[in-house]
């Protein structure tokens, strides 16, 4: 059993490293990776040294990116160069740049939701956020507990997922958050940096996006640079879209990953290791 996307506590998740250790243990796991979002100090915690997990750790994260005014995720597997990769996430991803940004997300969502007319107890909204949590989640809920806001956020209320991907990261919807900032790393700049890290690059959960033609996206991202991998076992994917991506990666000769996903509690419908997902794929790569 495999499952190579997981958060910890150190990005967004909510179990600690230990947790996820034994977790993965107890279900047998031969291989995962501790895919937090923009950072590797989870690679730094005491529980790796415990000889907790018996399986075959790979040294991953999940790093955000832009291209054409989207913004997507791309993991990273088989980092070799840890530092170079630190180094560029305290550029962008520093904790004081992360809540610079998280205040202009609270101010445009503010906007928005008092543009629309939309209920909301100000207490929440304006509250203090624990450290790796993230303020949309905490409005998305915050909106969705006063029924009269559900028509007229129309799909944006269905769940989580969409909130962010068709209302916060969608520059045609009201509710879109994406900064004007230009120190945004683009999607080639990551690519770039992976590689010269001397890992691998893979185009993270491509159906949770929500394009109107997903392989064409594809397409386009392997233009401006090219990818080593795809993650075709997603929950976010069908079964029908899970073989979609596993026919174009086989034809394209790309590599193939996959994982839960898993945050803990706040996935419950995401545990850990509970895709099928063929060791064969995984074993193409691993090992380079």
């Amino acid at each position: 059993m495999i499952d190579l996307h997981m958060h910890s506590l150190y990005s967004d998740g909510d179990k600690t490293v230990q947790d996820i250790l034994k977790t993965s243990e107890g279900k047998k796991l031969k291989y995962i990776s501790l895919t937090d979002h923009n950072t590797l100090e989870q690679y730094k915690d005491f529980a790796l040294n415990q000889h907790i997990f018996s399986g075959k750790m790979i040294t991953g994260l999940e790093m955000d990116a832009y291209f054409q005014h989207k913004k997507i995720e791309i993991l990273a597997y088989n980092i070799k160069d840890l530092n170079l990769i630190n180094q560029w996430n305290e550029k962008f991803f520093s904790k004081e740049r992360k809540n610079f940004l998280q205040e202009e997300v609270r101010k445009k969502l503010i906007l928005a939701c008092n543009k629309t007319k939309l209920i909301y107890d100000k207490s929440v909204i304006y509250q203090e956020l624990p450290e790796n949590e993230y303020i949309s989640v905490y409005i998305y809920k915050e909106l969705l507990s006063h029924k009269e806001n559900i028509p007229i956020l129309g799909e944006l209320a269905d769940n989580l997922s969409t909130f962010i991907r068709k209302g916060l990261l969608n520059p045609d919807s009201s509710f879109c958050v994406l900064s004007s900032d230009s120190e945004q790393p683009t999607y080639k700049e990551v690519i770039n940096i992976i590689h010269q890290a001397g890992g691998l690059a893979f185009l993270a959960h491509p159906f949770e996006y929500r394009f109107e033609n997903t392989i064409e996206f594809i397409n386009a991202l392997r233009l401006e640079n090219e990818l080593d991998g795809i993650e075709c076992f997603h929950p976010s994917a069908t079964l029908k879209q899970q073989k979609q991506l596993e026919n174009y990666a086989k034809s394209n000769h790309l590599f193939i990953s996959g994982g839960s996903d898993c945050h803990g509690d706040k996935t419950s419908n995401r545990p850990i290791g509970h895709l099928n997902i063929p060791q064969t794929y995984i074993e193409n790569w691993v090992n380079l």
